[in-house]
């Protein structure tokens, strides 16, 4: 691909890309992107992104239940991950492109960052950057680094499948000549008028096809974490190992792309590990984090995190605010300013039960209005003194 034809095209120019066998002849007419305030936008970023959202709301659906790992804790592990991967891309297409001898393009510390309007973003060094990244997250944290490579695995499988989509609009990561009776034959304003293999296709086809595969497998044959990771490296490497063959824009090591290379070692490292990590677990019985104690505990607190959060922000919107409006009948209490002796000094807070009578005291023995019960001896009277005129019987 000729790179400087390609940055030559701005956002808002139109350019056409043709399928002449397909539909009995296609043909369509677009631009790159969009202007905004004078700043270029294009589709390949926008695609791009939207591969990255759909895929974390992908992994959020199913990263509990599935892969015993909490949201919002994996959320911070995606984010960081998603600047690793970007910063593995740049660097990886930047050395790579440096140490091409065919290349006319060089790259320094300072231009690999700052020289991007010409593009330069590869695949495996997105792929590298993105799980040294998360491996340091993932301590931090304290999630299972390879539960989460299962779900982000699935993940990248969604990203490069939308992805490769930017590579079509942007008329690059095509293949060689084709025959021109192909049914997929490709040609364009920034391809030229011979028919070429639309390797972005066919990578983004089999990119969907092991999202679907691997999709279904996770869900019952899983039986080791790890495994959904070491499949995507054996299934896209696979792939990518024939259709970076037929790419006409590879990164070279000499007379060898370098792709083609990695590819290689991922299909055969991959399959290796995999059957080595499924002996193991079966043979040890190793349970899937899923279903371990400290999964489920991790997962618990952050959903008892989340309603305490819940709570606080209830409570505080539901608090109501002092108003200088509000007529408040209770008078404010004045500050007891302090003394040397404020320490020994108590305040005497009179009873509202209390009455006169408990507060005055009177002495009976000095009220002259005052009486005593006292009990009158009754003499006996002369009636009832036996005399002696009384007769002998009363007597």
């Amino acid at each position: 691909m000729d790179m400087m034809n390609l940055v030559s095209v701005s956002a808002t120019e139109k350019i056409t890309v043709e399928f002449p066998n397909l539909f009995n002849g296609t043909e369509i007419t677009y631009t790159r992107g969009f202007e905004v305030f004078g700043l270029s936008v294009f589709w390949y970023g926008i695609l791009i992104a939207a591969g990255i959202l759909i895929a974390y709301v992908y992994a959020t659906l199913r990263c509990d239940k599935v892969f015993g790992l909490p949201k919002g804790r994996l959320f911070d592990v995606v984010f960081a991950s998603v600047i690793g991967g970007f910063l593995g891309a740049r660097i990886y297409y930047c050395v790579f492109t440096t140490l091409d001898p065919n290349s006319t393009t060089k790259y320094d510390f300072i231009t690999t960052f700052t020289k991007i309007h010409d593009g330069g973003l590869a695949i495996y060094g997105g792929i590298i950057g993105a799980f040294l990244v998360g491996f340091i997250m993932c301590k931090i944290r304290k999630l299972n680094f390879f539960a989460t490579c299962d779900i982000a695995a699935l993940g990248f499988l969604i990203g490069q499948t939308i992805g490769r989509w930017g590579n079509f609009i942007n008329q690059e990561a095509y293949g060689s000549a084709c025959d021109e009776n192909w049914l997929f034959a490709m040609k364009g304003t920034i391809i030229g008028d011979t028919p070429v293999h639309p390797c972005f296709l066919y990578e983004s086809a089999w990119c969907l096809l092991g999202f679907i595969l691997l999709h279904f497998y996770s869900k019952k044959l899983r039986s080791f974490d790890g495994e959904i990771m070491l499949l995507y490296l054996s299934w896209y490497g696979l792939g990518r190992f024939f259709i970076e063959g037929n790419r006409s824009d590879s990164l070279m090591a000499g007379s060898l792309k370098i792709s083609q290379i990695v590819a290689a070692v991922c299909f055969v490292c991959g399959i290796a590990l995999f059957v080595v990590f499924k002996i193991i677990t079966k043979k040890k019985n190793i349970p899937l984090y899923v279903n371990t104690e400290a999964s489920k505990l991790l997962i618990d607190k952050e959903i008892q995190d989340e309603l305490d959060a819940k709570a606080k922000r209830e409570a505080k919107k539901n608090k109501k605010a002092p108003s200088i409006l509000e007529d408040n009948s209770q008078p404010v209490p004045r500050p007891v300013e302090k003394t040397e002796d404020s320490s020994k000094t108590e305040e005497v807070v009179p009873d509202d039960n209390s009455t006169d009578d408990a507060e005055e005291t009177v002495d009976p023995d000095l009220d002259d209005t005052s009486t005593t019960d006292t009990t009158e001896v009754e003499e006996p009277t002369s009636d009832d003194i036996p005399t002696d005129d009384t007769p002998e019987e009363d007597k």
